[in-house]
């Protein structure tokens, strides 16, 4: 009898030794070479390929009208001209502070506003729809109005961006709430994790991964917004962003201006993406056991 206990003993230890061996079989760093070739050169081929294709539009005459399709070289001396006039990143820098102080607002609101919808029935039943139908509704469409009610200055900015972020940030808190196990809630409130400390402790970690969809598309609506609002309503007092940069670049028929403000624009969305989003991803995935690294 002992020795049967002793041989389960065994079998169990050698189990869990078994499951750290797997557990910590995945921990480590990705080898240079290896994060090279999987992140690094992919995107760099991409790149090359459109350049390639570009040039090879405007050598073989394919596209021979330069105010319809200027040459890779055209632009690049658009960036050039910009980088020696010290103009290229305050282009940038007007726009992204801009974008990530919008945001942060949008942040502090859409959250308490999409714990209080996902909580309470009476307010998800009230404007549960409505913030359905803001996140539906064209960012461009907010423009117009808002510069009637604040005039041309940043508050109009901030205001659009926050109409446009708001809801996807809400909404991507609801999904992520309504996602949440009822077995993690009850274990909560047992343990005396009600109100605000359930909320805190119990409902947005477990709805983490909702709540970070919901913030990416949140970003991605904030900056189509700002674009949008720089676009239209264009003013000196506000300087020159991306979107004004490119609705300069119209007005003055230079599509090599157009084209520097739509890489631009690009830019910036991929590096916040990369930046931002994508580790905080990870993190999530890593801390759930969903992320293994070979």
């Amino acid at each position: 009898m002992a020795s049967t206990e002793t041989k389960t003993a065994a079998d169990a230890g050698s189990v869990e030794a078994g499951l750290d061996a797997l557990e910590t079989a995945v921990t480590g760093r990705t080898p240079l070479r290896q994060t090279f070739t999987g992140k690094i050169l992919p995107p760099l081929v991409a790149t090359a390929v459109v350049l390639v294709a570009w040039q090879a539009l405007i050598s073989f005459k394919i596209v021979d009208d330069p105010t319809k399709l200027p040459s890779p070289a055209d632009v690049g001396n658009e960036f050039k001209n910009a980088w020696l006039q010290g103009t290229l990143l305050d282009y940038i820098w007007t726009s992204v502070s801009r974008g990530l102080l919008g945001f942060l607002f949008a942040l502090a609101i859409g959250t308490p506003l999409g714990l209080l919808v996902a909580r309470v029935k009476f307010v998800r039943a009230a404007i549960g729809p409505v913030l359905s139908g803001l996140q539906s509704l064209p960012s461009v469409a907010w423009v117009p109005p808002a510069v009637i009610w604040l005039g041309l200055n940043n508050s109009m900015m901030y205001a659009v961006i926050l109409l446009g972020a708001v809801p996807s940030i809400a909404n991507g808190l609801v999904s992520g709430i309504d996602q949440v196990p009822p077995l993690f809630l009850r274990a909560g409130r047992t343990m005396g994790a009600t109100g605000v400390k359930g909320a805190w402790h119990i409902v947005l970690p477990a709805a983490l991964p909702g709540y970070l969809a919901g913030l990416k598309q949140g970003w991605a609506f904030s900056w189509r917004s700002l674009m949008a609002a720089e676009i239209i309503a264009s003013s000196p007092d506000l300087g020159v962003g991306l979107g004004a940069l490119l609705e300069n670049g119209r007005n003055a028929s230079s599509m090599s201006m157009v084209f520097e403000a739509i890489f631009l624009i690009l830019f910036v969305g991929i590096a916040i993406d990369l930046l931002i989003f994508s580790p905080l991803e990870r993190w999530v995935l890593r801390s759930r056991g969903l992320l293994v690294k070979s």
